[in-house]
This record gives structure tokens, C-alpha cells and sequence, in this order.
């Protein structure tokens, strides 16, 4: 773990050295080490560069939107299907539905009528509802993935309706406080370390002002630290390590967030987009899950890892820089994250004997053929599983689950062919002789699809 640490440490001092950021903060999560944080330069005011010194976050802020807009929708308060002006009086694009404003395939434009971005005047709810009819929808719906503060925007105004306050204080409420991110806030703070605009050919730097986004704030308000948004990330990575009751969101919820809805890059198919997440596949089934923010003066990376024999529980990573330019903010988070998990795997864990399947379903474990493929159907952890017999090591299996009222009828409940019934067909001694999974029929031995005589009984 010493010799991790400093291969870390010496990461981090490279990219600020090279990326000439005057403040760089990150930390690293996992459940089974302590967690790593380094801080390299200063914070460009009279406060002490420390692990716990803010840094604004920016568009890591729309992750959080996104959870508490799940939160309402797992509470019975709105369908992601729903048009988002079911819920608000708005003078147009109300048809827009919830689920294309967090994948940012609304067609909505980018940002609030107005130059936001040259004044840094943010409009107030009121203007921004009202504005409404000057804004355009640039694309169809479902078109492709067209990123929008201002889709996100109207999200947390949304969430703040339905639960009846401002966006902030459900914030606090329903997130912040039940995952203990403390140093999570819509405002720098005094300690805050300065944003900085770095000089393309010298070494001068020029201070960026603190603003405020007002109703955009559900877009890009927060301020954090690195350990806190480094919590954050294992939580979209790994929600069961770090919230096992479900306080904030059931562990399938953040399964549903995390599936990809759309590819970034048309061409190159390097990122995607869920419902309000960033995901970024790393090869040999790892993806890393979260978002990346820029804001005057501040870029940020947080990212969760999932997959791969060696990430260990709840493993999430916070870069957090003090430059509004130096793009190798977003790729440190990635190589800490794979770094760490190269050369300090997680400890593997000992297989211990378990039960044995129950025995309606002893008899039909083993080999079978669909479609003709050989599948094997196997009892581990409580569950029957099966997979591919050619599939490769890391792919996961389907897992089954029985329907309470028909023994003889699972559900599949993850991985190929999740949601597919699977039925199970008994000869008059009980002998599983037959299974049709996603209707395409299963037997012990390879047929063609016509294979099968249906005139005649099954065999003994």
C-alpha cells in the first residue's frame, strides 16, 4: 500500500507540475484501504492549501440533480416518462419528458436565453421559467446527445416543486446529510481556495470571480472537497458499500442511472451517457461512472470504479484543480483510479463450501443447449445462475429468481436476458426435461429448431 501511495503522490505532482495548476486537490475512496488524499500548490489567497480546502465543482453538480430527481421517482412523485410540464407551469417545452432532459437527449439548447457566459448573470426561476419561450429546441427528441445546463436546470426546479422547498435544501436533506458530505455546499466558504485563468505563454495567472448561478444552480453550483466528492463517487459506483439501507437510493435505482442511453461521440464511442451520469468504459468490463465540471477558474473529475477482478468496494477518486484550463484534470482521475487498482488490487477473498441447491432445482443444473449453444446452469450465492460455456471469464451470468406463486417460473433478474421469464418443464417424475428461456427452448442435448417432436412425450 506504501509503494501505491507514492506511485499516487508522484501522479499528482506530475499532472500539477506539467498542467501548471496553482491548487490541486485529490482523493481516493475505497473500503478496504484508508483513503488517499494529496494536495499540491496553493490556493492563490491567505488560506492553507489542505485536504479539506473547497474547490468548486461544477457540472459534478448535475450527478446530484439526477439522484434526487430518481429519489422522486422512486416515491411515487413523478414517471421519468412524464413531460416535465406535468409537473411545472411552463410557457413552452413542457412536452420535453424527464428522462430525455437527464440523458441530454431532449434536443434542448445548451444554455439559459441570453449570454450567461459573457455577463455571468445568471436569470433568477422566475426569469428563467419566463424565458422559456425564447429558448430553442436545437435538435428532435432522442435525435442524439446534445449536453444542456439548462435541461438540468429546469430538473431541480422540478425537484424543488415536488418536494416542496428550494433545490438546496432537498439537496441537504435528502443527500447531503445522510451521506455525511459536510464540505458538499452551494458556496465557497473562507477557506475557498481561488480560481485561476493561466496564462497560455507565461506563468501569470489571473484570478477568475466567484459567481453565483442562480437558477442554474441544479447545473453547476456546488463546492466541495476531494474526500467528500471521492465519497461520492464510490456511491454512484457502488451504492450498497456505502448506504446498505437504501437511505438515499436503492442500489437497482443507481443501476438504472448507470446503463447507457447514449454515446457521447458519434464516431468514437469512448464515453456515454445514463441518466444524469458520465461513463467512461476502461477495457476488460471497467467502467468508470460519474461526471467531470468546469467552471471560471476550476475544472473538476470525480469517477467511481466498477468491474474488474481487482476494484474493491466502494472505489471512487476526486481531482479537484484551482485553473479553468488544464485539461489533464479530466484524465487524472482515471489513471489514479486504474493505477491503484493495478498494483493494490483488492485482497481476494477466500471461497467458502455453501449450501446445496434446493432440490427442485438439483436436477437441472449442469449443461444445456439454446439456439445451439452450450450453457451451463450452476447454484452459487443463493441464486441459479447460468452463462454461455464459451462466455469469457469476466462476462456475468444470468441470474434467476423464482416467482413466489410459480416455483417452476423465474425471473431473470440480471445479465443476459434480464427481465426474460425461464419456465420449467418436468416429466411425470419431476425430471427437469425441458426450460424455455426468452421462449427459445433449452435441452441436454444440441437440437436444430426443429429438433424437438412436440407429438410425442418427453423423454423418461
Amino acid at each position: 500500500m506504501i509503494e501505491v501511495n507514492r506511485r499516487l503522490d508522484r501522479l499528482t505532482r506530475q499532472v500539477q507540475a506539467e498542467g501548471r495548476i496553482p491548487a490541486l486537490s485529490v482523493a481516493l475512496h475505497r473500503a478496504d484501504r484508508p483513503l488517499f488524499s494529496q494536495v499540491v500548490g496553493t490556493t492563490g489567497n491567505d488560506q492553507s492549501l489542505t485536504v479539506d480546502t473547497p474547490f468548486r465543482i461544477g457540472s459534478v453538480t448535475k450527478t446530484f440533480t439526477a439522484v434526487l430527481v430518481l429519489q422522486c421517482r422512486d416515491d411515487g412523485l413523478l414517471d421519468l416518462d412524464d413531460p416535465v410540464g406535468r409537473h411545472l407551469d411552463l410557457p413552452a417545452h413542457g412536452e420535453l419528458t424527464v428522462r430525455r432532459l437527464l440523458s441530454h437527449t431532449a434536443g434542448l439548447q445548451r444554455e439559459p436565453h441570453g449570454d450567461v457566459w459573457d455577463t455571468l448573470r445568471a436569470p433568477d426561476t422566475d426569469e428563467l421559467v419566463a424565458d422559456l419561450r425564447r429558448v430553442e429546441r436545437v435538435l428532435p427528441p432522442a435525435r442524439r446527445f446534445h449536453y444542456s445546463n439548462l435541461g438540468l436546470a429546469l430538473l431541480g426546479h422540478l425537484v424543488g416543486r415536488l418536494r416542496g422547498g428550494t433545490w438546496a435544501e432537498v439537496l441537504t436533506e435528502k443527500v447531503l446529510v445522510p451521506l455525511g458530505l459536510s464540505a458538499t455546499t452551494g458556496h465557497p466558504g473562507p477557506t475557498a481556495a481561488t480560481g485561476f485563468l493561466v496564462d497560455a505563454y507565461s506563468d501569470q495567472v489571473r484570478a477568475e470571480a466567484p459567481t453565483d448561478f442562480g437558477a442554474v444552480a441544479p447545473a453547476a453550483q456546488l463546492w466541495s472537497s476531494a474526500p467528500d466528492m471521492a465519497r461520492w463517487a464510490a456511491f454512484l459506483a457502488d451504492p450498497a458499500a456505502l448506504d446498505p439501507e437504501g437511505r438515499v437510493l436503492a442500489p437497482t435505482t443507481l443501476d438504472e442511472m448507470r446503463w447507457p442511453l447514449t454515446v457521447t461521440d458519434e464516431t468514437v464511442w469512448g464515453a456515454g451517457s445514463g441518466l444524469g451520469l458520465i461513463l467512461v468504459p476502461q477495457g476488460e468490463r471497467v467502467v468508470h461512472v460519474g461526471h467531470d465540471g468546469a467552471m471560471p477558474g476550476f475544472l473538476a473529475s470525480v469517477y467511481g470504479r466498477r468491474g474488474g477482478s481487482g476494484t474493491p468496494a466502494a472505489m471512487g477518486c476526486a481531482v479537484l484543480g484551482s485553473s479553468g484550463t488544464a485539461a489533464e484534470v479530466f484524465d487524472l482521475s482515471h489513471r489514479l483510479l486504474a493505477e491503484a487498482a493495478e498494483h493494490d488490487p483488492a485482497d481476494v477473498v477466500p471461497w467458502t463450501p455453501g449450501e446445496p441447491a434446493p432440490e427442485p432445482y438439483r436436477g437441472l443444473l449442469g449443461r444445456w443447449w439454446g439456439e445451439g449453444f452450450e450453457y451451463v446452469f450452476c447454484w452459487r450465492d443463493g441464486a441459479l445462475r447460468a452463462r454461455g460455456a464459451q462466455d469469457p471469464a469476466g462476462k456475468p451470468p444470468a441470474v434467476f429468481a423464482p416467482l413466489s406463486d410459480r416455483p417452476d417460473v423465474l425471473r431473470t433478474v440480471s445479465g443476459r436476458e434480464v427481465g426474460e421469464l425461464l419456465r420449467l418443464t418436468r416429466d411425470e417424475r419431476g425430471t427437469v426435461v425441458r426450460m424455455h428461456w426468452a421462449t427459445y427452448r433449452f435441452t441436454r442435448e444440441q437440437q436444430t429448431f426443429e429438433g424437438y417432436d412436440f407429438r410425442r412425450p418427453d423423454p423418461a
